[in-house]
């Protein structure tokens, strides 16, 4: 049996998920983002409860309004309302759902790799790629990596259709790319990874004609979800979920923050430090004149991910998940230079990235005894507050406390209450009780009214 047969990818991408699923039953209460987790988890049980409307996703912190927010097309959040509808509510589906696509996804991104390149670059780019910041967020509750994932699929295909000419091919590539798009439109430029097709002679020039007409298709829906679509339900319901920044707004905003965004790229993708040896090394083997190919491929990736980065300003140097729809570019550099080298060094290498990366992610696998108190909150208010009542929480844009209370409300920042027209408004539009969890808050100028273990409910109408 060869070292890097079809059978070892297996092994790993099977060994991998196992590994992954330790704890897949947890709530969203880990160190890293469980304000996004929860927050999708928040739109996924409006769809249960309001009915799966994909063309108005809807949060609880909508206050006076309705809670309908411009963001992305929710069809991961449709996954888990169907879940919850099929087998009633948990909060970890989410978690299984994104487990099992960037399972697949990582087969599939070792054929792709192999078709470019060689099997063996593909073996070292897939175990690299799945114990990078892919190893902890692929099962997070969180669009982000399952956006990737139907991307990588959706390019399987598109590889599947220049072997085979058959249009079902084609046609689940389109749709694989397309879903993949809507759920998070930076997945878009990993499109970019059949580039080397149409660079490619070799390959019949009707073949390419169907391939860009099939790409064209996701462009255009993605397109109007995120520029059409997206603006009127922000100018409609005035709710929105991201920020995009000018190019030269978006500099200003990194210039102070230049370490944090580098770092997310010598590390931050991979998670190791121990990578960089051999992603200098293929960034070496690319500039090599006879590489033009592969080189370009990489270049074109690489600016307009760092174009997409710039434009979010602060957001991509101070959030780690950011980065990754570039780890399979990461990924697939260091494969590159870890093929300049002997295999048993490689392989010495791969297993030293692998431990490194795992171990800087593994403390994400647990839930703080200290934060469990949180899965009781709502049973807490409930006892208090009548089901339905609005409530108003001092956590600014945080979604957490909202969804574990399951109410809908204001969520304002803290020093908002002393503004009369904010509170105003609140009174007007029925909102009764001041929330907070007396673990970490107080607030005064307000009638308490009742103490739960674990919150303090004050009146609003003093």
């Amino acid at each position: 049996m060869k070292r890097w047969d079809l059978r070892s990818i297996e092994t790993a991408v099977i060994g991998f998920f196992l590994i992954r699923l330790y704890g897949i039953w947890f709530p969203p209460l880990e160190t890293w983002h469980s304000w996004r987790q929860t927050l999708t988890n928040m739109m996924a049980r409006n769809m249960s409860e309001n009915g799966l409307d994909l063309l108005y996703p809807m949060i609880d912190m909508g206050g006076s309004r309705t809670g309908i927010i411009g963001s992305e097309f929710p069809f991961y959040q449709a996954l888990i309302a169907i879940m919850n509808d099929v087998l009633g509510y948990q909060h970890w589906y989410g978690r299984l759902i994104s487990l099992i696509a960037t399972s697949i996804a990582s087969w599939c991104f070792f054929h792709i790799i192999k078709r470019i390149f060689n099997e063996r670059t593909a073996w070292y780019a897939v175990v690299i790629f799945m114990s990078s910041l892919w190893f902890s967020f692929s099962r997070k509750t969180m669009p982000d990596t399952f956006a990737v994932s139907l991307v990588i699929i959706g390019i399987y295909f598109a590889m599947r259709y220049i072997d085979s000419k058959r249009i079902v091919q084609l046609l689940i590539s389109g749709l694989f790319l397309t879903l993949g798009g809507l759920c998070k439109i930076p997945a878009v430029f990993l499109f970019g990874l059949i580039i080397p097709v149409f660079l490619n002679r070799s390959i019949e020039q009707s073949v390419k004609i169907k391939l860009a007409g099939m790409l064209g298709v996701p462009t255009l829906v993605v397109a109007w979800w995120y520029f059409y679509w997206v603006p009127y339900l922000v100018d409609t319901y005035r709710f929105e979920l991201f920020f995009p920044k000018g190019i030269l707004e978006g500099l200003k905003e990194i210039q102070p923050l230049w370490f944090d965004f580098f770092q997310k790229f010598y590390f931050g993708g991979l998670r190791s430090y121990i990578a960089l040896l051999p992603v200098l090394l293929g960034l070496i083997w690319l500039f090599n004149k006879k590489n033009w190919l592969a080189a370009a491929g990489v270049g074109v990736l690489t600016a307009v991910f760092v174009l997409f980065a710039i434009k979010t300003g602060t957001v991509f140097p101070t959030h780690n998940y950011y980065i990754l729809p570039y780890v399979p570019v990461l990924a697939v550099i260091a494969a590159l230079g870890l093929q300049r080298l002997q295999p048993r060094w490689s392989l010495f290498l791969v297993v030293l990235i692998c431990v490194e990366g795992i171990g800087n992610q593994i403390s994400d696998f647990r839930v703080k005894k200290e934060v469990s108190y949180r899965l009781e909150l709502e049973d807490q208010l409930n006892s208090v507050v009548p089901p339905g009542e609005k409530i108003v929480l001092f956590t600014g844009a945080n979604p957490e406390y909202m969804y574990w209370f399951h109410r809908k409300g204001w969520s304002i920042d803290p020093g908002d209450e002393m503004d009369e027209e904010i509170m105003t408004d609140i009174r007007k539009n029925g909102g009764k009780y001041l929330v907070i969890d007396k673990h970490f808050e107080d607030i005064r100028g307000f009638k308490l009214i009742a103490e739960t273990r674990d919150c303090k409910i004050y009146s609003v109408n003093n």
